[in-house]
């Protein structure tokens, strides 16, 4: 494996076996977020899933790469928000349909539906009132098995997509990057590949994030563990970096300078996710 630079930056693999295609880089290039009416556009749409979790039908949403084709199987990536958003904040503040937009136009990643949903699991999921309250905290551990046993049978009932553990992908940021971690790692047989983009303290620790550790090495494609230097959350990753590390649990660890708990950093770690994944 070519040996990363670790000035300023830190990677961890030193028990990977994963290659990771953008060492030389951590920060995105210039216009990587920006649209541009000169590349083919992939299409996003809300649409309700009924939860029997939550005793209603659910809001989510769904970004269907350029060209899109219903005969075609594609990989599907889940991707959660944080604690004071909703199935919107992905799409209104990280752009992540230009970025991949932008991505394929390059060639530089493999199509695939987004799922975007509401990672908080209660009748009214709404971003209001007390978002640090316990009934909402706990709704985003509820939507585990919204997660497993609603969302996804309905995506592919409705979708043509590549059946397989390494077809599936979930990745969230500081809450839904908590969420990735506990829900990737806890279902090994589900997500091949898991995106933590400073993941926030519902992370869970020891043993109870890594039950199946054995299910886990033989599965697990890509464990993205990420966070800026200057968030203030950096504790949690560091945390669960050492704890990988110590249990053999390969994967990639990127502490990037000079970056805080925010969507300018969360867009950039996305942009460097979709390139590894499928």
């Amino acid at each position: 494996m070519k040996a990363l630079k670790t000035t300023a930056l830190v990677f961890s693999l030193a028990l990977s076996n994963f290659a990771f295609g953008q060492s030389d880089q951590i920060i995105a290039p210039e216009g990587f977020d920006k649209p541009s009416t000169n590349k083919p556009q992939g299409e996003v749409k809300e649409f309700m899933y009924p939860s029997k979790t939550v005793g209603v039908d659910r809001k989510a949403n769904i970004y269907l790469p350029p060209n899109f084709s219903e005969n075609e199987a594609y990989p599907v990536l889940y991707l959660l928000h944080g604690i004071g958003g909703d199935e919107r904040e992905w799409l209104d503040q990280g752009t992540p349909n230009v970025i991949l937009d932008n991505l394929y136009a390059d060639k530089k990643a493999k199509p695939m539906i987004i799922v975007i949903p509401n990672g908080r699991a209660m009748k009214n999921d709404r971003a209001e009132g007390d978002i640090f309250g316990a009934e909402p905290v706990k709704a985003f551990a509820t939507f585990e098995e919204d997660l497993l046993k609603d969302l996804i049978p309905y995506i592919e009932k409705e979708y043509k997509v590549k059946p397989g553990v390494e077809n599936r992908a979930i990745a969230g940021l500081s809450m839904g990057g908590g969420q990735s971690m506990n829900f990737g790692l806890g279902n090994p047989e589900h997500f091949a590949w898991i995106g933590a983009f400073s993941p926030a303290p519902n992370t869970k620790r020891g043993e109870d994030l890594l039950p199946k550790p054995e299910v886990t090495k033989s599965n697990l494609k890509l464990l993205f563990l990420s966070c800026g230097d200057k968030d203030n959350l950096m504790n949690v990753s560091n945390g669960a970096h050492d704890y990988l590390n110590s249990k053999g649990i390969a994967h990639t660890y990127r502490v990037i300078p000079d970056h805080h708990h925010n969507f300018e950093y969360w867009k950039n770690e996305l942009y460097f996710f979709a390139q590894e994944i499928f």
